[in-house]
């Protein structure tokens, strides 16, 4: 078994999906034997400059002319190697073994210099690994059909016991993409019910947008059952999981909603939108058909949320699940059930390990 490199992003450092997916690779593949070197890349990626971009051709060995005996498989970070294509273009002339790890493609509405970055990164790695079928099936979509498919796995967990009322989590961080003002619009519109809600995660990736969902609670009424907790782990998160009766993930865009299948492992439903990677998170625990149908008896389903009227129909799901104590206890039953289909980060690790050595 060749050793591995992981080259991560040194400026994401709030606990995004794409981090936790990497520590808990990590940590996967050294559990199965495999040697492993993480450099976290400093830069503004992916907008470094120039001498952060030539930083990371050092670590590719792009500038090597002759290829060095046992030299490690390089592992990139998407959101580094679409901001660097020179540098993955020299390192294939060079030689070297480097697989670009795709979390989320770069967005349509980029422009065309980020999709052009991308796409000749993409041509000059020697494989691309994505995290999602929807990642991979966008790529495709893109011109780029071999990229292949490593899901993440998900930790066992203890059964959440919940609360009384219900309380509602949102286990993202405060960003626009992740919708957390249509969530406060939809929380408002039956606020006479019981019921109460956190919204965890970082309120320093986009610090205005965390202040407009603050702002936006306040407008509503909302403080006294609303907490914005800040990025939670360990203990405290693991706390927050026990309370909670339900999740959320109503993203515009998901690669995937690991926060969706860490819910099903703690016995708690989780609500997304439709038409995201999220909805492949239930699909992997069996709760929903690739056809948008449910597949376990009362299980949750994707909400197609979008337009004018997306607080209203949200707000209409959350209104029958607060009044209708058949509609929870179907819905937790089937989280229940949905916990015995989840993988866990091993046959991540050994995904990954079958696709390298299947490179070679």
């Amino acid at each position: 078994m060749r050793p591995l490199r992981l080259l991560v992003p040194g400026n994401i450092r709030h606990s995004s999906g794409g981090n936790v997916y990497n520590a808990r690779l990590v940590a996967g593949l050294k559990a199965l034997g495999a040697e492993v070197e993480v450099i976290a890349v400093e830069g503004s990626w992916p907008h470094a400059g120039a001498r952060d971009r030539r930083r990371l051709g050092d670590f590719l060995g792009a500038w090597d002319l002759e290829a060095v005996p046992g030299q490690p498989v390089t592992i990139v970070d998407g959101l580094v190697a679409v901001g660097a294509p020179d540098e993955l273009e020299f390192a294939a002339k060079a030689g070297r073994q480097t697989w670009v790890l795709v979390h989320m493609p770069v967005p349509e509405d980029a422009g065309s210099q980020a999709l052009q970055c991308e796409a000749r990164a993409l041509r000059a790695a020697t494989g691309v690994i994505c995290t999602s079928t929807s990642a991979a099936n966008e790529l495709s979509a893109r011109g780029f059909p071999g990229a292949r498919v490593v899901l993440p796995g998900v930790d066992p967990a203890p059964q959440a016991p919940g609360s009384t009322p219900p309380h509602l989590t949102v286990v993202a961080a405060l960003l626009p993409n992740k919708d957390q003002l249509l969530t406060v619009e939809a929380l408002g519109r039956v606020r006479d019910l019981d019921w109460t809600a956190s919204f965890v995660g970082s309120d320093r990736a986009d610090p205005l947008y965390a202040q407009e969902v603050q702002a936006a609670v306040v407008a509503s009424g909302l403080q006294d059952r609303v907490r914005l907790t800040g990025e939670l782990t360990g203990e405290p998160l693991e706390a927050q999981w026990a309370r909670t009766d339900l999740t959320l993930l109503v993203s515009q865009r998901e690669a995937f909603g690991m926060a969706v299948t860490e819910s099903l492992a703690h016995g708690i439903p989780a609500l997304v939108r439709a038409g995201t990677g999220a909805v492949e998170a239930l699909t992997l625990a069996g709760l929903e058909t690739s056809d948008g149908g449910p597949r376990l008896p009362g299980a949750p389903v994707a909400l197609p949320v979008g337009g004018q009227e997306s607080s209203g129909r949200l707000a209409a799901v959350l209104r029958r699940w607060l009044v209708d104590a058949g509609v929870r206890e179907s819905w937790r039953m089937a989280a229940g059930e949905a916990r015995r289909n989840l993988p866990g980060w091993s046959s991540t690790a050994q995904g990954l390990l079958a696709l390298l050595a299947a490179g070679d």
